[in-house]
């Protein structure tokens, strides 16, 4: 009788010392958090108000958080002061072992994917056992040595077992799997079915190579498939509007911000909800705890960010609406603002899926597009991509044969969660196993708010520090103010000052100027003290260079100039010591007395007192290099032969150039100007005319050169009646021409190329995407003709033929029969042509067609 009391008096004190507060979700109703608080009070537990969340004096008292997601506002907040947040499960399971339960097991944490797994392994290798047990801890999960009712998989080659066999004979609810689904797991970073793993009869033993894997079932992407909103969940004039009572707004104060371009009606019907769900908007982004907008590139997005407030689209905002319930808008990618120009590098990406479809299928096409991919729902041998659920169709096989990246959407969610394009070789972006449908995983990778802080809005920026404090009403972003007009300068470490920047890109990204050592013949001996030259303006010389910057952390850049600060006179002194008869190892050490002597020097010491510190300035600093006069002319040259074989030249003659405002580019859509002697027939020239550019004659740079200033460059135009006479072409028609088409001479075009073509495919290629067509590389293969398996994609050219450029060679002309059937089969009549159709429609900036252009049998060439 006295131990019945004993442990009924040990039961009302399990949770002393126990301050929680319930976090009401769509998981956790109010009535059932009532009963779970309840229980817990009655076992000596202190319970708080979920207000309390809001009062920093409470939530430094509160200990335990129950809830059944992670996806509330203070959960971070909460994990950060090393509060314990758990399921309800930790209450029942403590209950029932009359001890407090491990809280690992029972985190709401969606990033541990092992969380309630309790595995035990059965007759498995112990370096099996170690790493199975290891990466299940890591990922929040436990092992038992034992089988117990606490045991939900149990890791097994086969059911003959001990293990295995007391698990069956007393029913217990747990798995028996192969170990390849915990390999495949912590391969991908993510808990997949175990059903095809499950003996006695695992699928993925079973399975036949090629047999297509059932679809799953994505529930982690409704409402968040669009960066772009749809329509508004609960129009102001529904019955239900006025019925249905919110509160997810409850006291939150919402900014909606105008790059949503939603008309006024739209907008009063958002306001109209929000005030009627207790919330309030205002047009104040100091005030605001919830900022809605479109684009990551505003000021006011900015500050928002840096202040803390939940940033979020509109989709994001509907999303709250339709289920009432708070959700983190970095949870799901595309409940996030996009950014205008794309995640950088992502634009050259021509990116296609196979085997995901629905929802993950919309969603991954919406991904690939605002990270600033392009997305072609047919798959050709231009693209550089194939995202696939699994390896089971048309598409991978065809991906493997043009040498198309294959991988998994994880590549795509994480380089835009990154905000960084992610290593295809990681493991975990080629992991496919084999009976499973990645899309069951679609959604699942959150927003890196480190990484999208450090490109978008690091600290301090393009706000004064008066602003982000309320003391001052001017938004003038820190690079229009005189004040901080020379802000770079005063900077002594080398780090260029982050405000003079409105946001973060790769071309104008800070970098750590690393110091050189200072030079012994230069330098006295007592000076020890070194400082990193200062970097030179962010001026339009910068973002001229096509040299891409580093990016790092700017902690570690700060920490690399302390060591080479710490070092820089340990270096000075082996560059002094190593010049002396012998060396450092030989020669050793001076004395004290030969280091700080000045008597007995031969050498002047005047320089070296004027770079010694005086009045607490080092005059040794490295001075900022003089500013470049901003390149008004992007010039290419073609048929310039001056340079030719002259290496050293041609980079003293280009630094000249550049200096004097004349730019030397290879890139045909930025030039502004095109020099040759004449009118050449090379692929630079052809390439640049698209882009309609002023085009002078190679006179130009050499005069300029001669006279060491820019002269007019309407005194240089490049006149060749000859040229013109012999070509069939007029230059300045063709240039009127190209201002006119503005380099969409061919869009909608797709012009065939044979591979072995005279003068090479990527020749062709370029010209024709100058002039807005698309050039495809030809083989003769099934696979390869993108007519052939999509007739439809060709009802959108302008022009009824099908074109194939080619040479004159038996090999090229093996490929004609092919290509003529594949046409009949589009339903279009065909043309084999020479290059010179290209080449002079390049040239005169227009389409034209003559019986000399086309190619028959007759004209191959004689195989020797």
């Amino acid at each position: 009788m006295a131990t019945t009391n004993n442990d009924s008096e040990q039961m009302k004190r399990l949770f002393a010392g126990v301050q929680f507060y319930v976090e009401i979700s769509r998981g956790l109703n109010k009535e059932e958090a009532e009963t779970l608080s309840k229980l817990l009070e009655e076992n000596g537990a202190l319970q708080y108000p979920q207000s309390a969340a809001q009062s920093e004096l409470l939530m430094k008292k509160i200990t335990h958080i129950i809830s059944t997601t992670s996806d509330f506002p203070n959960y971070e907040p909460a994990i950060d002061a090393l509060k314990t947040v758990v399921r309800p499960d930790w209450v029942k399971a403590s209950l029932s072992k009359r001890k407090l339960a491990n809280p690992r097991p029972y985190s709401p944490d969606p990033r541990l994917y092992f969380t309630s797994v309790v595995v035990c392994c059965a007759d498995l290798p112990i370096g099996d056992e170690d790493a199975i047990y290891g990466g299940v801890l890591s990922m929040g999960g436990l092992h038992s040595k034992s089988v117990s009712k606490m045991v939900t998989h149990i890791v097994a080659l086969t059911l003959g077992s001990d293990k295995c066999k007391t698990a069956l004979t007393k029913n217990l609810n747990c798995k028996i799997v192969l170990p390849h689904w915990f390999d495949d797991c912590l391969k991908l970073g993510k808990r997949i079915d175990e059903a095809p793993y499950c003996l006695p009869d695992p699928e993925i033993l079973r399975s036949r190579p090629g047999e297509r894997v059932p679809v799953s079932d994505t529930t982690n992407l409704r409402g968040a498939t669009s960066a772009k909103p749809g329509r508004l969940p609960i129009p102001s004039d529904s019955a239900d509007s006025k019925t249905r009572q919110l509160t997810v707004f409850d006291k939150k104060q919402v900014m909606l911000h105008g790059d949503l371009e939603i008309g006024s009606h739209l907008r009063g019907t958002i306001e109209d909800i929000i005030k009627r769900s207790g919330g309030s908007v205002t047009g104040d982004v100091r005030k605001a705890n919830i900022f809605i907008c479109q684009y990551r590139e505003s000021l006011e997005y900015r500050i928002a960010s840096r202040a803390g407030s939940d940033v979020g689209n509109l989709p994001w905002l509907y999303h709250m609406i339709t289920n009432d319930t708070w959700t983190s808008p970095l949870r799901r990618l595309l409940h996030y603002p996009i950014s205008r120009q794309g995640l950088p590098g992502f634009k050259d990406f021509r990116i296609s899926l196979s085997n995901y479809n629905g929802e993950a299928r919309i969603y991954l096409e919406n991904l690939a597009k605002a990270a600033g991919g392009e997305f072609t729902k047919t798959m050709k041998d231009d693209n550089t991509h194939l995202i696939t659920a699994h390896l089971a169709s048309e598409k991978c096989d065809a991906a493997k044969e043009w040498n198309i990246n294959v991988i998994n959407h994880l590549w795509l969610e994480e380089s835009y969660a990154k905000w960084k394009i992610q290593t295809l070789a990681t493991t975990r972006y080629i992991t496919f196993p084999d009976r499973t449908n990645l899309s069951e995983i679609v959604g699942q990778t959150p927003i890196d708010k480190q990484a999208i802080e450090h490109f978008f809005f690091p600290k301090g920026s393009d706000i004064d520090r008066n602003f982000e404090n309320g003391k001052s009403d001017d938004v003038t972003p820190a690079k229009e103010r005189p004040e901080d007009a020379g802000s770079v300068k005063k900077k002594s470490t080398g780090a260029v000052d982050d405000r003079a920047v409105p946001f973060r890109t790769d071309k104008l990204e800070a970098e750590v100027a690393t110091p050189k050592p200072a030079n012994p013949k230069k330098q006295g001996p007592e000076a020890t003290e070194f400082k990193t030259p200062v970097r030179s303006r962010l001026t339009e010389s910068v973002i001229d260079s096509d040299t891409p910057s580093t990016r790092g952390s700017r902690s570690a850049k700060e920490k690399a100039v302390a060591q080479i600060h710490s070092l820089a006179p340990d270096i000075a002194l082996y560059e002094k010591e190593s010049r002396r008869r012998g060396g450092v190892i030989f020669g050793g050490r001076k004395s004290s007395s030969d280091l700080v002597s000045n008597e007995n020097r031969k050498r002047s010491i005047s320089n070296e007192a004027s770079d010694c510190e005086v009045g607490g300035e080092i005059r040794g600093a490295k001075k900022p290099k003089k500013t470049k006069e901003p390149a008004s002319i992007r010039l290419i040259l073609s048929g310039y032969t001056p340079w030719v074989g002259e290496a050293k030249k041609e980079g003293e003659e280009r630094a000249k150039l550049r200096e004097l405002g004349i730019m030397i580019t290879q890139d045909p859509a930025k030039c502004t100007h095109l020099a040759a002697p004449h009118i050449v027939r090379t692929q630079k020239f052809i390439c640049a005319l698209a882009y309609a550019p002023v085009v002078l004659s190679t006179e130009f740079v050499g005069q300029c050169l001669a006279a060491n200033k820019k002269l007019p460059p309407e005194r240089f135009e490049l006149k060749d009646p000859l040229g013109e006479q012999r070509l069939g072409v007029t230059l300045a028609d063709a240039t009127a021409r190209a201002k006119i088409n503005k380099g969409h001479l061919l869009k909608g075009y797709s012009i065939y190329c044979t591979e072995i073509i005279h003068g090479g495919y990527e020749t062709y290629k370029s010209i024709v995407e100058a002039n807005g067509g698309n050039c495809l590389l030809y083989r003769a293969r099934a696979s390869t003709n993108a007519a052939a398996r999509d007739p439809e994609d060709m009802e959108t050219e302008p022009t009824q033929y099908m074109y194939l450029m080619s040479g004159i060679t038996p090999d090229e002309a093996k490929l004609w029969p092919k290509f003529r059937k594949t046409a009949r089969a589009a339903g279009k009549p065909s043309r084999i042509v020479k290059t010179d159709w290209m080449i002079d429609i390049g040239l005169s900036q227009r389409i034209q067609w003559h019986d000399y252009y086309e190619l028959t049998e007759k004209d191959v060439m004689a195989d020797e």
